[in-house]
């Protein structure tokens, strides 16, 4: 819990944790080592997207998340990500409010992954599943994520939205463009683009939006959202930033997960001996990849008040960045953290989704996605390995690929 005593000393971070290179290189993890045991909060005066908090543990990211009226999501303190807006432009979306918006807004969508909704969904799941491993190449090299993690959830978003599939590229576009916090596209010329790509998204759903307000409702998103109190009449803003939120939510994450499933499996190979000797550890591997690779770098707050978390005084209207990844790796709850073990007992403790009022509300339709995918690698006793570098995001806030190349082999 916070203390009742203020430190006034800031511990400064000597690492930029929001540099690209870390993730393109893959050298993350030893900063966030050294910041765990030497300051789980700690200030870095200077970055790219300005000065910022960083809190590094599982405990203290969860002791910020379980205090959202201390710390806010509000787009209209700043955002949810290191970068104080999108491309300079308000993205006011349904987890980037405060209750009691964030609660209205949240519940329109949440009715989409219920139980019910889920023995739906899991059916469409598996099947497409299955039809893309059907047509994958064996022994040879191909893109893991252009033929197998793409197609697998941008192909369950566009049933999300009862959208054409055939429409899936424009998707993957928006969800690149919706996502793109890096230091790199703090230009001019990418805002510019930002700002074409996201009115053309726009353009585009507000053609379906429209549609469906004279049906009766139905079960997909679109129709959710146009039928509800709380958000069938936002201004064209709120639309743009909603929409965005589910395109980025419902395949980007999903589909970092799945690529790095297979890098997982090449450097802990007997894991997948494990699951073929007892398939129905499948869903806590699911859990276990999700921990491993944290596909949401980390998520954001900005201080309403003046506080003290991790022995560290935060100031009203700083921003503290919360790296999921690194509390993924925390030690102390998760030993051997470096280790991807599909038989970890705790792995379910992961906040890959956040935590709190805030935790991904689409976890368990991620969840039946990356199981499915496992269980057509063990059923068809196959084996995934990389068969080169992967290209990998130049990104702090979403951990992946843009492309890996690997190799299906029988054995």
């Amino acid at each position: 819990m916070a203390s009742q005593t203020l430190t006034r000393e800031r511990a400064i971070n000597p690492y930029d944790v929001s540099a690209d290179a870390l993730y393109t290189e893959d050298t993350w993890r030893e900063p966030f080592a050294v910041l765990r045991k030497e300051m789980p909060v700690s200030w870095r005066p200077e970055s790219p997207f300005g000065a910022y908090w960083s809190a590094v543990t599982h405990e203290t990211i969860q002791e910020i998340e379980l205090m959202p009226d201390v710390f806010s999501s509000s787009w209209k303190l700043g955002n949810i990500t290191i970068a104080e807006s999108i491309n300079e432009a308000e993205f006011p979306n349904f987890i980037a409010q405060d209750p009691p918006i964030h609660t209205a807004q949240r519940k329109v969508i949440a009715p989409a992954f219920s139980p019910g909704q889920m023995i739906k969904l899991e059916a469409q799941v598996r099947g497409r599943a299955k039809m893309l491993f059907d047509v994958l190449p064996i022994g040879e090299t191909f893109d893991w994520v252009e033929q197998l993690a793409i197609p697998q959830t941008l192909g369950m978003l566009c049933s999300l939205f009862d959208f054409p599939f055939e429409e899936w590229r424009d998707l993957k576009r928006w969800s690149d463009y919706g996502s793109g916090v890096s230091a790199d596209n703090l230009t001019p010329e990418y805002r510019a683009e930002w700002m074409k790509q996201m009115g053309e998204m726009l353009a585009r759903f507000d053609r379906e939006l429209d549609a469906r307000r004279g049906l009766p409702p139905t079960d997909d998103l679109l129709s959710r959202m146009v039928h509800s109190e709380a958000m069938g009449n936002l201004p064209a803003l709120e639309r743009l930033a909603n929409i965005a939120l589910l395109i980025v939510a419902g395949n980007d994450t999903t589909r970092n997960s799945i690529a790095g499933l297979v890098e997982a499996l090449t450097l802990y190979p007997e894991q997948l001996d494990k699951l073929r000797a007892d398939p129905t550890l499948s869903a806590n591997a699911a859990q276990e990849i999700i921990r491993w690779q944290t596909p949401v770098t980390h998520m954001r707050r900005t201080a309403t008040r003046d506080v003290e978390v991790g022995g560290q005084h935060i100031r009203e209207g700083e921003k503290i960045v919360m790296w999921y990844i690194s509390g993924n790796r925390d030690e102390s709850v998760f030993p051997n953290a470096e280790q991807f073990d599909v038989t970890r007992e705790n792995a379910r403790r992961h906040i890959g989704f956040g935590h709190g009022i805030h935790r991904c509300v689409g976890a368990r339709l991620a969840e039946v996605q990356i199981a499915a995918v496992i269980d057509e690698i063990v059923e068809r006793g196959l084996r995934p390995v990389m068969a080169g570098k992967p290209d990998r995001l130049a990104s702090p806030f979403l951990h992946g690929f843009n492309a890996m190349p690997v190799r299906l082999e029988r054995n």
